[in-house]
């Protein structure tokens, strides 16, 4: 596993939480995965509690499956749940960017966030020309979390954190997978319809952008069939 420190403020139960999210999201803790409460507290410095807890929360979700007697395990990948994570994440983030088109129209956009975003974009040039995915896949996320930001939406960015670990798992498999990856090239489209104001193409990128998992599907799951639900 990758284990970062504990925040200061950080509770047991929220390293916990916030640890075995980020592995399992980036399939660092591959789906079937058996998981051991006294191993995962030795690597976490942590009592058997608040783990337990991480992993009951995570199961809330479908994430994780406790399996009575026995431990717990990283659940396969359940297309019904990636799916319905990434109708989620579509419904919202294709109303964010017709947001900020209409914050663009007004020229309520401020200069800063224009070029944070092409900042973003020329590192996921960069890293697309010289391949390392975990560093695509977070400017991916930061690329998405300026949008939500841009329009005071950092609670619904969460809940698309929150609902959307199963749709992640699919979305760092593809990176990972795919060869020809359009998805910087779809950033910098959505980037193009926000600069012209224009909300409609805007919504109709973002909402392609975020089905494309669908495309990739089948090349993933002959890649990787262990992973998923038969």
């Amino acid at each position: 596993m990758n284990i970062t420190p504990k925040n200061v403020d950080e509770t047991g139960r929220a390293y916990a939480l916030r640890i075995l999210k980020q592995n399992i999201s980036d399939t660092t803790l591959r789906p079937g995965t058996l998981l051991s409460e006294n191993e995962l507290s030795k690597m976490l410095g942590l009592s058997r509690v608040p783990v337990r807890e991480a992993l009951i929360e995570l199961s809330k979700s479908d994430i994780i499956e406790i399996l009575p007697q026995r431990g717990s395990r990283v659940a396969l990948i359940d297309l019904k749940l990636v799916e319905e994570a990434g109708f989620f994440r579509r419904t919202l983030e294709c109303a964010v960017v017709k947001l900020v088109c209409e914050k663009a129209a007004v020229k309520e956009l401020s200069d800063d966030f224009v070029l944070a975003l092409k900042a973003n974009l020329n590192l996921q040039d960069f890293y697309l020309e010289n391949p390392a995915p975990d560093k695509l896949m977070e400017l991916d996320n930061e690329f998405h979390h300026l949008l939500f930001s841009c329009v005071d939406k950092e609670r619904c960015y969460r809940m698309c954190c929150d609902i959307g670990i199963h749709f992640d798992r699919i979305r760092h498999l593809a990176l990972h997978t795919v060869k020809e990856l359009k998805i910087v090239g779809d950033h910098h489209d959505i980037l193009s319809a926000i600069c012209a104001c224009d909300a409609d193409r805007a919504y109709a990128l973002m909402a392609a952008h975020l089905t494309r998992f669908e495309i990739d599907e089948k090349l993933i799951k002959n890649e990787y069939p262990e992973y998923f639900v038969n």
